[in-house]
């Protein structure tokens, strides 16, 4: 049996149980509120040092647990075998391109944002950050609108784990002030994502 241990205001969270979700795969799930400091206890530090969610516990072998921290880590494990990592060694390469990129170029500059206004908020001094990381933003959001204007999807022009992974704090862009008016093409993309036979929402309140 699997454990998720997950925040559900958490994108990167929402990737994983998205993943399962299509993949039908049961599983138990471990809310850890950020907030609360849950992920910086003693027991959860010993599962994962790095001290954040998500975190897949899964066996590896009788009476043999192990820990697999990383989103795109998880997505990537999950996926092996399925119709969301392709086989071929082009496409597996392109699959992780934008993993990276979502993680470098992308997640500090949308779910930061977020982050910083659902969870600080708008008095807090990190708005003074706001400026840049939106900025970067929409350089990232322009790359991705540059390749969907030629593509439905990321990779082999199909629904993999890399548009899963993109998805996951785009369709919640908003919620940091970003405006995804000027991206068309991404925009129509976020809509595909989202009529996927056995998709599922980010938060019971969507």
């Amino acid at each position: 049996m699997l454990t998720l241990y997950d925040y559900l205001d958490s994108g990167n969270g929402y990737k994983c149980r998205l993943l399962l979700a299509l993949l039908k795969t049961p599983y138990t799930r471990v809310e850890l509120d950020l907030d609360k400091g849950e992920t910086r206890t003693h027991a959860f530090l010993a599962k994962n040092p790095n001290g954040r969610i998500p975190a897949l516990e899964l066996e590896d072998g009788p009476g043999n647990t192990v820990v697999l921290p990383e989103s795109n880590a998880i997505l990537y494990y999950l996926a092996d075998g399925s119709a969301y990592l392709p086989q071929s060694r082009l496409a597996r390469a392109q699959v992780m391109q934008w993993l990276f990129f979502e993680q470098y170029s992308h997640e500090p500059y949308v779910a930061t944002p977020r982050w910083i206004i659902r969870h600080m908020g708008r008095n807090h001094p990190r708005m003074a950050e706001m400026p840049e990381r939106l900025e970067k933003g929409r350089a990232a959001f322009a790359v991705m609108e540059q390749h969907l204007q030629r593509n439905d999807f990321f990779v082999a022009n199909r629904y993999t784990i890399a548009d899963i992974a993109l998805y996951a704090y785009t369709h919640r862009a908003h919620e940091g002030d970003h405006d995804l008016a000027p991206y068309p093409a991404l925009r129509n993309w976020l809509d595909r994502v989202a009529t996927q036979p056995g998709h599922i929402k980010m938060l019971p309140t969507d």
